[in-house]
């Protein structure tokens, strides 16, 4: 896991010594929280402010990325087999234009 921005996020909370209140279960709340946040910029329809959207899916982002550096997790790696798995669970001949589960 050599990329900039996990780099970037490692040294942000490194010289703050914030590393010590990121466990699994502080870092997993907070994902939620700020999912919550994103979640209401589209609470009453169209998106007011663009930018507000853009910074806590940033948040949400980079509390996962935390989480992966925590559990040295590859997030591309990670994410990259989720795909794999979906991918064989909802073939496309099987699952195009489709929204329903793949055991329905």
């Amino acid at each position: 896991m050599k990329r900039y921005t996990v780099e970037k996020i490692s040294k942000f909370i490194k010289v703050r010594d914030w590393g010590k209140f990121h466990t699994n279960e502080n870092i997993a709340k907070s994902i939620c929280i700020e999912s919550a946040e994103l979640l209401e910029c589209f609470q009453w329809g169209d998106v007011a402010d663009t930018n507000a959207y853009i910074d806590e899916l940033a948040d949400v982002l980079t509390y996962a990325y935390i989480m992966c550096i925590n559990n040295n997790l590859d997030p591309d790696e990670i994410v990259l087999n989720k795909l794999d798995r979906t991918d064989k669970k909802y073939p496309v001949d099987k699952f195009y234009g489709s929204s329903r589960k793949y055991n329905k």
